[in-house]
């Protein structure tokens, strides 16, 4: 129980940091989070409301990455699991207690996409003070990958374009 609470903290005080972030200028940049085994950055100004995980329902004759759709605050909403999308590999299968530390993402409703990013952790918000070197995204990295940064532990960290990812044929075609 006390675990809840310390997520419900943690998320209420990334709220909070996200809407001074939002209102006082940009002192972090980027969102960061975790999709499988990789660190992603997605842009502030191309990021939604956070959602704690919730069941959804299943959409047959879709892609594998297409997690399926959930009523987030009374809004319908396509759910697409990062890491499979990413990766072009299968969901890894997962338990609901496993799903503790997972979140959806919902893209900026100025994207104009009904969309949410299903990650498995929330990693808070970063700048680019937190970065100690970074590289310019490769000409055969995916159109919506930006530049990667890596941090002081040395751990990689992707940027993603949200924009651009709302923008994709792949992304938007989840037809199977």
């Amino acid at each position: 129980m006390a675990n809840r609470q310390a997520l419900r903290e943690l998320q209420t005080r990334l709220a909070d940091r996200l809407q001074v972030a939002r209102t006082q200028g940009v002192a972090a940049s980027w969102l960061a989070v975790e999709a499988g085994s990789k660190k992603y950055l997605f842009p502030l100004s191309q990021s939604g409301e956070i959602f704690p995980w919730v069941a959804m329902q299943a959409v047959p004759y879709t892609q594998a990455w297409f997690a399926g759709v959930a009523n987030l605050r009374g809004g319908l909403y396509g759910v697409v699991d990062l890491a499979s999308f990413v990766s072009g590999q299968a969901p890894a299968a997962k338990t609901e207690l496993s799903r503790t530390d997972s979140r959806l993402v919902a893209l900026n409703s100025a994207l104009e996409v009904n969309c949410a990013l299903l990650i498995d952790k929330l990693s808070g918000l970063r700048n680019q003070e937190a970065f100690i070197d970074f590289s310019e995204r490769k000409p055969d990295a995916p159109e919506y990958f930006g530049n990667q940064y890596v941090d002081a532990s040395g751990a990689v960290w992707q940027e993603i374009n949200l924009q651009s990812l709302a923008q994709q044929a792949h992304f938007l075609t989840i037809g199977a």
